[in-house]
C-alpha cells in the first residue's frame, strides 16, 4: 500500500499512545523538565539521522524562523500545555476531550486564514466526530473524580488546543513545503529552548527519577511520538489540506480510550462504543474527496 494511505492510519495510532506515555511518566519528573529531556534526545537523534540521510537544511532565515514558531506552537505549546493539565490533575480522557475540539477550530480558522474550502458534508463531518469524541470521552469523564482538579489545568489545557491548532495552520501557511528531516529537528531545536525557559519559569528542579516505567515512557514517547509520528504529521500536513489533517484528530480520544482498556482494564461502555463509531464516519466525511 501507498504511504498516502497508510500515513493517516499509523499516524492515528501512534498518536494516540502520547496520553497513554504522559500517564506512565508523569510520576517520576515535572512536566516541563520531562519534555525537555524528551525534546533534548530528540534533538540529539534527529541529528545523527539527518548527517547520515545528509537531509538538507532549511535555507534562510526566514524559512528557518518560520519553522521554529511553528516547533515552538507544535511540541512546546501543545505539549507543554497537555502534560501540565494532567499533572495537575485533568483526566487524560478530559484532556482529549479539549483537545478534540481542534479540527472544528482549524476548519474554521483555514477558511478564514488560508481560504481552504470547507464542503457542507465536511461541516457535517466535522460536527458528527466532535460528538461522538464526547461520548467516548465523556463517559470517562464523568466517572472521574473531578474535585482535586486546580484551574490552571483548565487555563493549560485550552492553550495546548489554541497552540494545536495555530500551530497546524501556520505549519500550512509559512512552512509546508520545508525539508521534513532537517525542518523537524530546527523546530525541536525550538521546542527544547522554549521548554527549557517554562522549566525555569515554573521553577522546576529539573530533576528525573529514573525507574524502568519512567524510562519505558521516556523511550517510546522519544522514538515513537516525537519521530515516528511527527514525521508523519509533516508528511500530512505537506499533502492534505488543514482541515483533513486535523479531522484525523478526532480517532485519537477513540483509539486512547481502547489502548487504556487494553493496557489499564480502564472499562469501555455502550456509548463509547457508539461514539467511536461516530466519529470514524465523521472523520469519513470530511477527508472524503
Amino acid at each position: 500500500m501507498r504511504l498516502a494511505t497508510l500515513a493517516p492510519i499509523l499516524f492515528v495510532l501512534l498518536w494516540s499512545t502520547g496520553f497513554v506515555g504522559a500517564k506512565l511518566g508523569l510520576p517520576y519528573a515535572e512536566p516541563f523538565t520531562f519534555l525537555w529531556v524528551r525534546m533534548v534526545i530528540v534533538v540529539g537523534l534527529l541529528a545523527g539521522l539527518a548527517a547520515w540521510l545528509r537531509a538538507p537544511w532549511p535555507r534562510g532565515w526566514a524559512l528557518n524562523l518560520h519553522i521554529g514558531v511553528s516547533g515552538l506552537l507544535l511540541h512546546a505549546g501543545y505539549l507543554g500545555g497537555v502534560f501540565y493539565a494532567i499533572s495537575r490533575g485533568l483526566p487524560a480522557g478530559l484532556a482529549a476531550l479539549f483537545v478534540g475540539l481542534q479540527p472544528i477550530l482549524t476548519a474554521i480558522l483555514a477558511q478564514l486564514l488560508l481560504r481552504e474550502r470547507v464542503r457542507g458534508v465536511q461541516w457535517a463531518g466535522l460536527l458528527l466526530g466532535f460528538g461522538g469524541v464526547g461520548l467516548v470521552v465523556g463517559e470517562k469523564a464523568l466517572s472521574a473524580r473531578l474535585l482535586h482538579i486546580e484551574p490552571s489545568a483548565f487555563v493549560a489545557i485550552v492553550l495546548a488546543l489554541l497552540c494545536t491548532t495555530l500551530g497546524t495552520l501556520y505549519q500550512k501557511r509559512f512552512a509546508v513545503q520545508m525539508p521534513l528531516v532537517g525542518g523537524t529537528l530546527v523546530q525541536y531545536i525550538a521546542a527544547s529552548a522554549g521548554l527549557f525557559v517554562l522549566a525555569l519559569l515554573f521553577r522546576e528542579t529539573m530533576q528525573i527519577q529514573w525507574t524502568p516505567q519512567s524510562v519505558l515512557a521516556m523511550t517510546w514517547l522519544v522514538l515513537v511520538l516525537s519521530i515516528g509520528a511527527i514525521l508523519l504529521l509533516m508528511y500530512l500536513i505537506r499533502h492534505n489540506s488543514a482541515s483533513t489533517v486535523a479531522s484525523l484528530f478526532y480517532l485519537v480520544p477513540p483509539a486512547t480510550a481502547l489502548e487504556a482498556y487494553v493496557l489499564f482494564g480502564e472499562r469501555l461502555g455502550g456509548w463509547a462504543l457508539l461514539g467511536m463509531g461516530l466519529a470514524a464516519v465523521g472523520v469519513a466525511m470530511v477527508v472524503r474527496r
